[in-house]
C-alpha cells in the first residue's frame, strides 16, 4: 500500500525540524555540541590531507628543497596524530551520549506525554493509533525525531565540506592559462568558468535529487512496512510466549505464523520492496552514481588541461580533483538530505500531532479539605456521559448521593455502565451533562491531584509491577514498611508474606530477577487490595477485581474487605449479586441508567424489577451447577 504524501510548505518543514532539534538538545544538552564539532572535523579532515599532499607533490616535482619537504611531512604527521586524538575523544563522548538515545528519547518525550495527558485522551483510540504510528515509523526506517538526530549533524558536515571544497578549488577557476597556451586560452574566457561552475553545481544537484527520489520511493512502502513490522513483532515472538504455549500446541497455531511470514513479508526477495530496489530505487541510485562519475571526469579534464598549459603544478591537480570530487559528493549529499527532510517532515508532523494533544480537563484550584473524620459527601446530579467516537450514552441522567461511611454496591449486567460510573466518580473522565459534587462543590473546581487522592480503587484489570512486594503495595521505592506489612495482613496476604524468605523485599515475577516469585491470581488480588488499603483514602472501591473467581470466593473476599474498610465509604462493583448482599444500599444499572436502588431485602421482593430478575436468574444457575 502506497503512503499518502502531503505537500508541506518549506517553512513548515523547517519549523518541524527546528522543533525536533530543540527537543533533542533539551533532552541531551551535550550531544549536539560534540556531534557538530566531530562532523566539522570529519568534513575538513580530507581537505587538509589533500592540501598537504598537493604541496608535497609540487615540491617533489619542483625544487625539492629538503627543509620544505620536512616541514610538510612534519605537518602531515602532526595533523594525523592530533586529528586522531580529537576524533577518538569526541567519538567516545558521543557514543556514551547516544548509547541509549532511542529509549531515553522515547521516555523523555513519548512516555512523558502519555503519563501527563488526560486519562480520557490516553484512553482514546485515536491517541493510541498516533502513538503506534510513531513507534512503527521509527522501527521501519528511523523516520521522525530519530531521523532528525542524524540529519542535522550531517547537514552541518556537508555545508562545512562545501565551504572547505570551495576554499581549495577557488584558485582552479581564478588562475589563468598562460598566453602561450594557444587555443586553450579559451579557458580564460570570462563566461567559461561560471558556465563550468554552474554545470558542476547542476550535476551535483541532479545526483542528490536522484538519491532523494530513491529515498522517497522507499518511503512509499511505509504502510506495508509498518504492517509487516507489526506482524513480525507479534508472530515472530509467538513461540517464546509461555501463556500461549498450550494453545499453540493444541491448535497448531504456528501455521498462522508461517502464513504471514510467507505472504506478508515485505523483507523477502520476492517482496514489493525488493522489486522496487531492483527497479525505481535501483535506477535512481545508479543514475546518481553515474552522474557523480561524470562530474569527476569533467574535473579531471579541466584540471589536466590547465596543468598542461603550465597554469599550476602537477601536485595541484591532486588538490583540485580531490577537492572538487569531495565538493560534488557533499553537494549531492546535501540535496539528498534536503529531500529526506521533506519526507521526514510528514513523520514529524505525526509525532507532534501526538505531543501537542492538549490537556483540556480543567485542573481546578481549590484544595480538597483534609478531614480526619473522612466526612466527604459525593453527589451525582443528572450526570450523562458518552465515549468519544460513539453516539451511544454510556450513562444517562444518573442521580445519586453517597452516604458517608456506608457500603454501596453497584450491580448490573456487563456493559451496563458500572465501570464508567466509577471512572467519572474518580474524575478520570468529565461528564458531558450534569455535574458531580464533593461536599456541595463541583469536583472540577478542586485541584485535580488533591481530588484523586481521596480515592483508592482496585480495578478489574489491575496491574502489578515486576518490583519488590513492598514497592508494589506503596507505589514507590521509599515507603513505610510497617504500614505496608499491615495492609498486606489486612488484605489476607499475611500467611503468604510470612513464608517469603525476603518478606517485603521479595521480587515479584522473573522479568528482572531469576529469584523472582510468580504469584497466583488470587495472591495478586490480595496485593492489589493491600495497595488500596496502604493509600488509606476516604473512598475505597472494588471494581470487579475478582471477576475471574467463582461467586463463593468473590463473596468471601468482599465480606473480608468489608470488615477491614473501617470508617471509609466503600463501593463494591459486581455483576454477581450474591457478593453484595451485605451492603447498605445497592444501585442497579441497566443500559447506562440507575433503574433501581435500595437494600437487597427490598429489591429482591420487587418481582417486576431488574434486580429480582437478575437475582433469580443467577441463583438458579448456581443451584444447577
Amino acid at each position: 500500500m502506497k503512503k499518502e504524501t502531503k505537500n508541506l510548505s518549506w517553512s513548515k518543514i523547517i519549523q518541524l525540524h527546528l522543533r525536533s532539534i530543540a527537543d533533542i538538545h533539551r533532552l541531551f544538552p551535550k550531544l549536539y555540541p560534540y556531534m557538530i564539532v566531530q562532523r566539522i572535523l570529519d568534513a575538513l579532515k580530507p581537505y587538509i590531507s589533500i592540501y598537504i599532499s598537493a604541496q608535497l607533490i609540487n615540491e617533489l616535482a619542483g625544487l625539492r628543497r629538503a627543509e620544505v619537504l620536512w616541514f610538510w611531512v612534519f605537518l602531515a604527521i602532526s595533523y594525523a596524530v592530533v586529528i586522531a586524538l580529537i576524533s577518538n575523544l569526541l567519538n567516545y563522548v558521543k557514543n556514551n551520549q547516544t548509547a541509549f538515545f532511542g529509549s531515553r528519547k522515547n521516555q523523555g518525550l513519548l512516555t512523558a506525554k502519555l503519563l501527563s495527558m488526560d486519562y480520557a485522551d490516553m484512553d482514546n483510540q485515536n491517541t493510541r493509533d498516533l502513538y503506534y504510528q510513531i513507534m512503527q515509523n521509527e522501527n521501519w526506517m528511523n523516520w521522525g525525531i530519530q531521523r532528525t538526530f542524524q540529519l542535522f549533524p550531517n547537514i552541518v558536515k556537508d555545508v562545512t565540506s562545501i565551504i572547505g571544497a570551495i576554499a581549495l578549488t577557488y584558485s582552479l577557476f581564478t588562475i589563468p592559462v598562460p598566453d602561450t597556451a594557444g587555443r586553450l586560452t579559451l579557458l580564460n574566457h570570462p563566461l567559461f568558468v561560471p558556465a563550468l561552475f554552474l554545470l558542476m553545481i547542476g550535476i551535483s544537484a541532479l545526483s542528490g535529487f536522484c538519491l532523494s527520489k530513491a529515498a522517497a520511493h522507499t518511503s512509499d512502502n511505509t504502510e506495508s512496512a509498518k504492517f509487516s513490522n507489526r506482524l513480525n513483532s507479534f508472530y515472530g515472538k509467538l513461540g517464546s510466549q509461555t501463556k500461549r504455549a498450550a494453545d499453540i500446541r493444541l491448535y497448531k497455531q504456528q501455521t498462522i505464523s508461517l502464513h504471514y511470514f510467507t505472504h506478508y513479508n515485505i523483507w523477502g526477495l520476492d517482496s514489493k520492496l525488493a522489486k522496487e530496489s531492483a527497479g525505481a530505487v535501483g535506477i535512481y541510485s545508479a543514475i546518481a552514481d553515474g552522474i557523480s562519475a561524470l562530474f569527476t571526469g569533467i574535473v579531471y579534464v579541466f584540471s589536466c588541461l590547465k596543468a598542461w598549459t603550465g597554469a599550476f603544478g602537477v601536485g595541484s591537480i591532486t588538490q583540485y580533483v580531490g577537492a572538487v570530487t569531495a565538493l560534488s559528493g557533499s553537494l549531492s549529499s546535501l540535496v539528498r538530505l534536503v529531500g529526506e527532510m521533506k519526507v521526514n517532515a510528514e513523520y514529524l508532523e505525526i509525532t507532534y500531532d501526538f505531543l501537542d494533544i492538549p490537556n483540556s480537563m480543567y485542573q481546578g484550584s481549590l484544595t480538597t479539605e483534609k478531614r480526619s473524620d473522612r466526612q466527604y459527601e459525593v453527589e451525582f446530579q443528572d450526570v450523562s456521559f458518552q465515549y468519544s467516537g460513539t453516539d451511544r450514552w454510556a450513562l444517562r441522567h444518573v442521580n445519586v448521593k453517597f452516604q458517608i461511611g456506608s457500603r454501596l454496591a453497584v450491580v448490573g449486567e456487563n456493559g451496563s455502565g458500572k465501570t464508567t460510573f466509577i471512572k467519572l466518580l474518580c474524575r478520570l473522565y468529565d461528564p458531558q451533562e450534569g455535574r458531580i459534587l464533593l461536599n456541595g462543590i463541583d469536583i472540577r473546581k478542586y485541584n485535580y491531584r488533591d481530588y484523586m487522592n481521596i480515592f483508592s480503587v482496585v480495578f478489574q484489570d489491575f496491574q502489578l509491577l515486576s518490583q519488590p512486594l513492598g514497592a508494589n503495595v506503596a507505589g514507590c521505592k521509599a515507603y513505610d514498611r510497617e504500614r505496608a506489612k499491615k495492609a498486606l495482613i489486612n488484605a489476607g496476604f499475611g500467611e503468604r508474606l510470612a513464608s517469603l524468605p525476603e518478606g517485603l523485599d521479595t521480587q515479584l515475577y522473573k522479568d528482572f530477577s531469576e529469584d523472582g516469585v510468580v504469584i497466583s491470581g488470587g495472591e495478586a488480588q490480595k496485593i492489589a487490595i493491600a495497595r488500596a488499603l496502604y493509600k488509606d483514602a476516604p473512598f475505597i472501591i472494588l471494581d470487579e477485581p475478582t471477576a475471574a473467581l467463582d461467586p463463593i470466593a468473590e463473596a468471601e473476599i468482599y465480606a473480608q474487605f468489608n470488615q477491614i474498610s473501617g470508617d471509609r465509604t466503600a463501593i463494591y462493583i459486581s455483576h454477581r449479586l450474591s457478593s453484595c448482599r451485605f451492603c447498605d444500599e445497592i444501585l442497579v444499572f441497566d443500559k447506562g441508567e440507575i433503574v433501581q436502588k435500595g437494600s437487597h431485602e427490598t429489591l429482591v421482593t420487587l418481582e417486576n424489577g431488574k434486580y429480582h430478575e437478575l437475582w433469580h436468574a443467577q441463583a438458579q444457575y448456581y443451584a444447577e451447577q
